[in-house]
């Protein structure tokens, strides 16, 4: 079997760099654009982008963050330190949307992705058709050293171990492990730089008032076993945004669309038709 996910790279500029971006797409319709979690990349979205009744009536679209899976630092990395940022993160979503002429998207994005689509939301809301938070937050507190993230003494599996307990024991073992896998090859020091959005830098707490649901509306989809986004900074990130929906997601974790992918998509599935319902 051949699947229908199709693989390219796009030659972008970002943030003062040239890039060359792996992007996946599948399907037609309303573009939905997927933004994978801290220290993986988009593979964590092929049961979205494998769905026939999805692509059906969405163009799924993922993309491999600079320094993530597929995609390459920019020439001189070696000289550098990566950390990303709130407006790097924002600034690039917007380009590589308007690169691939996905004319106003739905923006889905998991843990550091279900964070920046809140800034997109505030900041960029007319230009998009809505955002859906997985286990989105508008801030977390950093409950562990980051400096464990790159050391030359540690290992590059400590990071598959570090986000092995946010998974629910319910998910079955092979997409666990496989999300587990995409941790465990991550580029030296890019999981770190990442967190410096999620845990230093992206306090969205600000922000949310400033985000219009009639213009923009928001959809947050939150796995219930999940100690980093918990219960409680979700309720409240959504108590904060006038006309945000929030589901609570029985038995899955902080990676839904690859550690549960079938389970995670009973839950998409009706945001999908409000999408589609909006016109």
């Amino acid at each position: 079997m051949i699947e229908n996910i199709v693989g390219r790279y796009l030659h972008i500029e970002l943030n003062g760099h040239r890039q060359r971006v792996y992007f996946e797409e599948a399907g037609q319709g309303i573009p939905l654009l997927c933004l994978h979690t801290a220290g993986s990349d988009g593979r964590q979205f092929r049961a979205i982008l494998n769905d026939p009744d999805i692509t059906a009536h969405f163009r799924c679209v993922t993309f491999d963050m600079p320094w993530h899976g597929k995609s390459s630092p920019p020439a001189g990395w070696q000289n550098s330190e990566y950390k990303l940022t709130t407006d790097a993160y924002t600034g690039m979503v917007m380009a590589i949307a308007a690169a691939l002429g996905l004319d106003r998207p739905v923006v889905m994005g998991c843990s550091i992705g279900g964070r920046i689509v809140l800034d997109l939301a505030a900041e960029h809301g007319a230009k998009l058709r809505g955002v859906i938070g997985l286990q989105s937050s508008a801030y977390t507190d950093s409950y562990y050293d980051l400096e464990w993230l790159h050391r030359p003494d540690v290992n590059g599996e400590v990071c598959g171990g570090i986000v092995s307990g946010l998974m629910a024991p319910q998910s079955p073992e092979h997409e666990r492990w496989e999300t587990l896998w995409h941790y465990m090859q991550s580029g030296p020091g890019v999981f770190r730089g990442d967190l410096n959005f999620y845990a230093v830098d992206g306090d969205m707490r600000g922000k949310l008032a400033k985000i219009d649901t009639s213009v923009c509306p928001v959809w947050m989809l939150t796995g219930n076993y999940d100690y980093s986004a918990t219960l409680e900074a979700s309720r409240a990130t959504a108590a904060a945004i006038a006309g945000a929906e929030l589901t609570i997601m029985e038995q899955l974790g902080h990676f839904p669309m690859s550690e549960n992918p079938e389970r995670f998509k009973r839950f998409l599935r009706p945001v999908l038709e409000k999408v589609r319902a909006r016109g």
